[in-house]
């Protein structure tokens, strides 16, 4: 008997451990340096369009957190679809496979490690709630044929056939400021010279296919928005959304980045990178 009473406080513990109270997460808001609720800034992102949330691949709180902003989004009654970055666009079709329940998980796991090498546990709970309430699942990336071709060799290394796989606009112009941020939120300080400038190029090559099919959608659906899910190093200001004010400066959005201490926090980031930082605990 007493084992199983202390395997109940075991589990309770571990539940109460890996969940997130949106309640107690704390943001800091970068337009006024303030510390806010988690239900202000949901009351801002409502209003937007085009909500990026950062993450740090391997982190699961990071996970946990985009999830509770999805639903948050999601439980005001606005048409709302997620996208990302972890699906090239030519699988797009078992996106919406999935979310139309006619591709089960033992299906659907291998498609998803064919375009991604992360756990499928960091990301299953998301998966699960835009299945579960039918909510529309955008595949944003360019072929890793491509991006893995940039970052070995560079943009210029690509075939007249592979630029006709992109948009028209490409172009690759990466400057120090987004150097250096990408260094930040990579922790990437030992890399230089062109293996690192490749690195870039290859980034900003994803950004900027990912704000051409985000657009898409939006010019397809203009009374909806979208939750943009990508690594930090897409979703902060000079990422995607900056191909998107370039697209179209009346599409609103919103960056939310989780903290990265060093790299990540109100004391590295201005209004410039992100609209909010979700604290750490």
């Amino acid at each position: 008997m007493k084992y199983k009473v202390l395997f109940l406080i075991l589990v309770f513990f571990a539940c109460s451990h890996t969940g997130t109270d949106a309640k107690q997460i704390t943001v800091y808001r970068a337009s006024d340096g303030k510390t806010i609720s988690f239900g202000q800034m949901v009351d801002d992102l409502k209003t937007t369009q085009l909500v990026f949330i950062g993450e740090s691949h391997d982190q699961e709180r990071h996970h946990r957190l985009q999830l509770e902003i999805i639903k948050a989004l999601h439980a005001a009654k606005k048409p709302l679809a997620a996208g990302f970055e972890m699906f090239v666009a030519d699988d797009q079709q078992f996106l919406d496979q999935w979310v139309s329940g006619s591709l089960g998980p033992d299906e659907f796991l291998p498609i998803y490690y064919r375009n991604w090498n992360f756990p499928w546990p960091l990301y299953k709970e998301i998966f699960l709630y835009i299945r579960d309430n039918n909510l529309p699942a955008l595949a944003l990336n360019v072929s890793p044929e491509i991006t893995r071709k940039v970052s070995r060799s560079g943009f210029a290394s690509l075939s007249e056939e592979e630029l006709k796989k992109l948009p028209p606009e490409t172009g690759c112009v990466v400057n120090e400021q987004y150097m250096q941020f990408i260094r930040r939120a990579y922790a990437m300080h030992g890399h230089g010279g062109k293996q690192f400038l490749f690195f870039c190029e290859a980034q900003l090559l994803w950004d900027q296919v990912m704000a051409k099919n985000l657009m898409e959608y939006l010019n397809k659906n203009p009374a909806g928005s979208i939750v943009a899910i990508a690594g930090n190093g897409h979703a902060w200001k000079r990422g995607i959304p900056e191909h998107i004010r370039v697209m179209s400066e009346k599409t609103s959005y919103r960056v939310v980045l989780p903290e990265v201490p060093g790299y990540i926090d109100p004391r590295h980031t201005t209004i410039d990178d992100a609209d909010y930082i979700i604290l750490q605990p």
